[in-house]
């Protein structure tokens, strides 16, 4: 099987609620090319700016803004003013749902992910991660 991984930068308040287990579903406006089992990396953004752990991709949705508040409202982690504002004039939405969230012991600060990987810049929404950069991450 060919598992991708994917690197998104999620503010902090949401990532408190994936690793807590209160978000488990993850909304984007743009389809990222994932599928069950592929791993998602998650990027705190300011003021955390740290890589803090990842998770398993049990499935990934694709429908319109307001079909997709029906089905995730109770695991999106949002309001709904916070989720149509995020959406809106958006015609598609696409829900990554999360399975096995984990946390690294020791989060890389985004100065240790620019040692690591020279030029690291953290996506402004998500980007792939490719086996060696994986390999020098330490998460695989």
């Amino acid at each position: 099987m060919d598992i991708h991984s994917l690197l998104i930068s999620v503010h902090p308040k949401y990532v408190e609620k994936i690793f807590a287990g209160e978000k488990t579903v993850e909304l984007r406006k743009v389809r990222p090319k994932l599928t069950r089992g592929d791993v998602v990396l998650v990027y705190a953004s300011s003021p955390t700016m740290a890589l803090v752990g990842g998770f398993e991709v049990e499935r990934v949705i694709e429908t319109s803004p307001l079909a997709l508040w029906g089905k995730v409202k109770k695991s999106a982690g949002i309001t709904k003013e916070e989720f149509l504002n995020y959406y809106h004039g958006s015609s598609n939405a696409y829900g990554i749902f999360i399975k096995k969230p984990w946390y690294f012991e020791n989060p890389l600060a985004l100065q240790n992910l620019r040692k690591k990987l020279a030029g690291f810049h953290p996506p402004q929404s998500y980007r792939y991660v490719s086996m060696q950069e994986a390999k020098v991450l330490g998460v695989v």
